[in-house]
């Protein structure tokens, strides 16, 4: 339960002597700033939130060094310790923080030692519930009180009373008037009414009272008023002044309007609004009366100036720190509305989004815009950006473009190892016969990751125009000095593939012998047992059956594991 503690006289502003320099109490006041913003914009995995989280725990060592606890006092636009500001912010809006214990009453707190290790979370939670709040629900005072704090301290005035008293200690929320005092107080209005005051007992019965039909049509055209968007009202009508009123004065005026209207709805994250606003000045530049090439390259090119590189980068880094997150419909409406050059910046900001909410967003948003433009699509996949370009390759990859097969072939022949890998997973996704073809060529890649992986493909795709590349691979001198992940890998995709004409080969590596009465190396012969489980038939099992008492562990292991997968009718 929170403890109470001596407080100054209410307004009492006089500066005392400090115990120590104020210095430590600023710093870690800015980065209580700090730490308020990083919990409303961030998640709690969020290496940035963990970080002010952090240092704002560190900020309170140095305060311990000097004392044991320290006091706050609060006035509308200053946070003041010993009478001296500390923290002024002149704002009185929602992320002022003077402001915010202010307003409810809340006019001192004492922190003790202590309270950032297990309280300062909870501290940050209440605030942020605060700001989310509606009016109707409880205020930071009664929150402060529920939570119970054991190292934090608080002083109130109540608000209720018009002169307030000197500050209470923080035990519990001010008191409600009594049940009983309200029944009395509406029992004695009723029985002496006064004759300034309406009372709706004398129109229950008169003859042009509402019915309940007539009251229940009152309260639902009253909600759709409400729940009705006024903004798009608003919209519309500028819109039609604009098409049907010529003078040039009036669509000056009108074009001014829309583009102050469009900031300040994005700013807002009312991105449906925004849409409807790119959208009809598309329409608008069409059947307007006398428009001239002025006017129609000013509003006709909303949508282009949104779409340009810095205003839509803008927008993606407001979006990415915003707390009011607008819904995957209205996003996705908004980019739709958006030029196909815009594709190319959604693309390079995707890695930089830290909030994983936003990038979801962002990321579903931009596959309905990559669909419908899949020219500017396979355009981006030879992006001097790389980020930019591995981005178009997967996003081709998941549409399964076929115009992209030939620019992601390029990148496969001549980009860096990251960028090939890409392209080699992109290619197997699309799956078609030129994607394939393309393929081929990788499993003679300089990168053994890339090689690897293009193998994989070719073989889990049966593609057997790679046959005679794998064979003079798998019979070569090359593969023998690989490891044996990829010599695995390469005898799998071959045995997949070569059907029982690669027996005599295969047989002779597992179950052969030189002139001399030596075998291959263990590795070579698992490799070979593996591949013989992926021929399988008869003619296999035999090969593999012959083996199945070999003494060497790694051979033994591969046949029993080529036994159990490749049946006789594999």
């Amino acid at each position: 339960m929170t403890l109470p503690t001596a407080t100054p006289p209410a307004g009492d502003t006089g500066q005392q002597e400090l115990p120590f320099p104020p210095g430590p109490i600023e710093a870690l006041l800015q980065l209580f700033v700090k730490a308020v913003r990083a919990h409303q914009l961030y998640m709690p995995n969020n290496p940035v939130y963990k970080g002010a989280i952090d240092a704002m725990r560190a900020g309170f060592a140095p305060i311990w060094q000097h004392a044991e606890e320290f006091a706050l006092r609060f006035t509308e636009t200053e946070i003041r310790w010993h009478g001296r500001p500390v923290l002024v912010e002149a704002s009185k809006s929602s992320d002022s923080l003077p402001w915010t214990f202010f307003k409810d009453g809340v006019r001192e707190v004492t922190f003790a030692k202590g309270f950032e290790e297990t309280e300062l979370v909870k501290l940050l939670e209440i605030l942020q519930r605060l700001r989310k709040a509606a009016p109707d629900e409880d205020d930071l005072l009664t929150m402060l009180w529920e939570a119970d704090y054991a190292f934090l301290r608080y002083r109130y005035v109540d608000l209720g009373v018009e002169a307030a008293p000197p500050a209470q200690d923080g035990g519990a929320p001010p008191e409600k008037p009594a049940a009983e005092q309200v029944q009395a107080s509406v029992r004695a209005q009723i029985e002496d009414p006064r004759a300034d005051v309406v009372n709706m007992q004398d129109f229950d019965a008169t003859l042009y009272f509402l019915d309940e039909k007539e009251l229940d049509y009152l309260r639902r055209e009253i909600d759709r008023e409400y729940q009705s968007d006024l903004r798009g009202n608003v919209i519309a009508i500028l819109f039609d002044i604009y098409e049907h009123q010529t003078a040039p004065e009036v669509r000056e005026e009108i074009s001014e309007l829309l583009e102050t209207l469009m900031l300040l709805l994005l700013s807002a994250n009312h991105f449906s609004n925004v849409a409807y606003i790119l959208s009809e000045s598309q329409v608008v530049v069409r059947r307007a009366a006398d428009i001239t090439p002025e006017q129609r390259g000013r509003v006709g090119m909303l949508p282009e100036r949104l779409s340009a590189p810095q205003p839509l980068s803008q927008l993606l880094q407001g979006l990415d720190e915003s707390a009011d997150l607008p819904s995957q419909n209205e996003l996705t409406e908004l980019v739709q509305r958006l030029q196909p050059a815009s594709l190319g910046t959604i693309f390079s900001w995707l890695p930089k989004l830290q909030n994983q909410r936003v990038r979801a967003l962002v990321q579903q948003a931009a596959d309905r815009l990559a669909t419908g433009n899949t020219g500017e699509l396979v355009r981006l996949i030879s992006a001097p950006d790389r980020g930019v370009a591995m981005e178009a390759m997967r996003r081709s990859a998941g549409l399964k473009t076929q115009a992209g097969v030939v620019p992601i072939a390029r990148v496969l022949a001549g980009g860096d190892v990251e960028l090939r890998q890409a392209a080699v997973a992109a290619l197997s996704e699309i799956g078609s016969g030129g994607a394939l073809q393309a393929l081929e060529r990788a499993i003679e890649d300089p990168d053994r990751d890339v090689r690897v992986a293009a193998v994989r493909a070719l073989g889990s795709r049966s593609h057997h125009g790679v046959l005679g590349r794998l064979d003079a691979t798998v019979k070569g001198k090359a593969l023998r000095a690989a490891d044996l992940t990829e010599k695995m890998a390469f005898f799998e995709a071959f045995g997949a593939l070569c059907g029982e004409a690669g027996l005599p080969y295969l047989d002779g590596l597992l179950n052969g012998k030189s002139m001399f009465g030596r075998r291959e190396d263990p590795e070579l012969r698992a490799c070979a047992a593996i591949a013989l489980g992926k021929v399988g038939g008869r003619k296999a099992q035999e090969s593999l059956q012959r083996a199945s008492g070999q003494k060497d562990v790694v051979v033994r292991n591969a046949v029993n594991r080529a036994l159990r997968t490749g049946g006789p009718n594999s």
